[in-house]
């Protein structure tokens, strides 16, 4: 049995394992900064609404890394474009390239997730790899050696979801049994396994199973989770209230976000969280220098506060200062800072409230990463 990441609005959802290959087309559009060539249309030149990546109509994953993007497609095949300065497009060399290249012939990549400048990756068959840059041992390959093509982490086939992260490169993952996993650069008690040594080699965070998901973003080194019954948790840098945890204290050890169990979808930017309920609400915190928490102002919180009254909200996405939302009707909004057009709104105009971007109803899974954004149109 074969499982493909599916994207798509009232559809099965966003991001929900389906068997096979769904029917559906998703073309794949980006705007904002572009200047090695990260939104994959074949130049460095920024733009500041949505353009049509190719004219390929079966993207499915999109995660963006530190000016590079790896994304899987439904047929299962894995893709990379942007900066390639440690190999973390896993093309075997260190070449930039302004448009998608395969990374090797394989269709089995189930999910993948880019840091800094290393990524993370599952297979179909529950296969953990990874690539890029090895500092503290991101890679979890039990060395600090890079590597521009993928490679194994262990022999285990019990993998299911992953996070690359930070600039000092660090992993976190959850196997198909709910436990949760770290390795890499701990520097701030990213890894949340109660110290700050790194290690080079994959080692359980805790002993629970009942992790849902985990975020991080790809320049920072705090973490948000979500466990099975819908409560939601936070570690590791806290300067800037980023935790949600009403204080500024770092933890190296996973600490609950209040005692609500209808925390839904989690997105973090750089210093900053934004995260949906189960009711259609939308909360953030953390940083809000440009506006990026949407509460129409810029000043900053330690604690989730909603974002106006709506319950029509879906997904989120975090980036440098700046936040992407899609609705129930397939519409999209941002707000945040506008320096490169990330916004997607025809203008580099900060706003401290969200925007919507055009017209369409047709928005799926949502990324974006310091200045560049990413989304699927069905």
């Amino acid at each position: 049995m074969s499982f493909r990441y599916f994207s798509g609005i009232n559809k099965p959802g966003l991001n929900t394992l389906v068997q096979g290959t769904p029917s559906y087309t998703y073309y794949l559009d980006s705007w904002g900064a572009n200047q090695y060539g990260q939104l994959g249309l074949g130049n460095i030149t920024k733009y500041s609404s949505p353009k049509q990546v190719g004219s390929l109509t079966d993207w499915s994953v999109i995660p963006i890394g530190y000016y590079s993007v790896v994304s899987i497609k439904t047929d299962g095949t894995l893709w990379a474009w942007g900066r390639n300065n440690y190999g973390q497009l896993g093309l075997n060399n260190n070449t930039n390239y302004s448009s998608p290249k395969q990374v090797g012939a394989l269709t089995a990549w189930l999910t993948v997730s880019a840091g800094y400048s290393h990524c993370a990756a599952v297979k179909t068959d529950g296969t953990l790899w990874t690539w890029g840059r090895n500092q503290a041992g991101a890679l979890g390959l039990g060395n600090t050696t890079n590597y521009s093509s993928p490679k194994q982490v262990g022999a285990l086939t019990t993998w299911l979801k992953v996070a690359a992260s930070g600039y000092t490169g660090y992993t976190l993952a959850i196997k198909t049994d709910g436990t949760l996993w770290s390795w890499g650069g701990n520097n701030y008690g990213q890894q949340g396994n109660g110290t700050i040594s790194p290690s080079q080699s994959p080692a359980q965070v805790g002993a629970l199973t009942d992790w849902s998901t985990v975020v991080s973003y790809a320049y920072s080194d705090f973490v948000v989770a979500t466990k099975t019954n819908g409560t939601m948790w936070s570690w590791g840098i806290n300067n800037n209230g980023q935790l949600g945890l009403n204080n500024r204290t770092y933890y190296s050890s996973p600490k609950q976000i209040g005692a609500l169990t209808t925390w839904l979808n989690v997105a973090c930017g750089v210093k900053h969280s934004a995260v949906t309920k189960t009711d259609g609400t939308l909360w953030t915190w953390g940083q809000n220098l440009d506006g990026n928490l949407g509460l129409g102002n810029t000043t900053a919180y330690s604690s989730p506060k909603q974002v106006g009254s709506l319950t029509t909200w879906l997904k989120t996405a975090g980036g440098y200062n700046f936040c992407m939302s899609s609705k129930t009707d397939g519409t999209l909004w941002s707000w945040g800072l506008n320096g490169n057009g990330q916004l997607g709104l025809g203008n580099t105009t900060n706003y401290s409230s969200p925007k919507q971007i055009g017209s369409l109803t047709n928005w799926g899974t949502i990324s974006c990463f310091y200045e560049s954004s990413f989304a699927l149109a069905y």
